[in-house]
């Protein structure tokens, strides 16, 4: 197991993790210090837990706006696909019936 120093609003934390997971974790780590950041400078100093807390609210926030972007665009696309499938049918079904008369022509 790894451990890592992960800076948050200017603050070490020492954290373990998973070998090779440490880049992502640094990763995530930037992007909470940030929302902490912003959060500081938006409201002043509120106290490491609250600050905490309002910066994982935010991003919790922004978790679920994503999520519900992604269902829809998932929706849409089994709308498209569906909308795909019935043309495809509906081509295929032209295809043949064009065969069929020019293979009646032939006869």
């Amino acid at each position: 197991m790894a451990q890592l120093t992960l800076y948050i609003n200017g603050r070490p934390y020492t954290v373990g993790c998973e070998d090779g997971q440490e880049a992502h974790l640094l990763e995530i780590a930037k992007l909470f210090d940030a929302q902490v950041r912003t959060v500081s400078q938006d409201v002043g100093q509120l106290g490491e837990t609250r600050l905490f807390l309002m910066g994982a609210l935010l991003l919790a926030d922004e978790l679920g706006d994503l999520k519900m972007r992604n269902a829809r665009a998932e929706a849409e696309l089994a709308r498209l696909q569906a909308v795909q499938a019935a043309l495809e049918s509906r081509a295929v079904q032209a295809l043949e019936a064009a065969t069929a008369k020019i293979e009646a022509l032939g006869a």
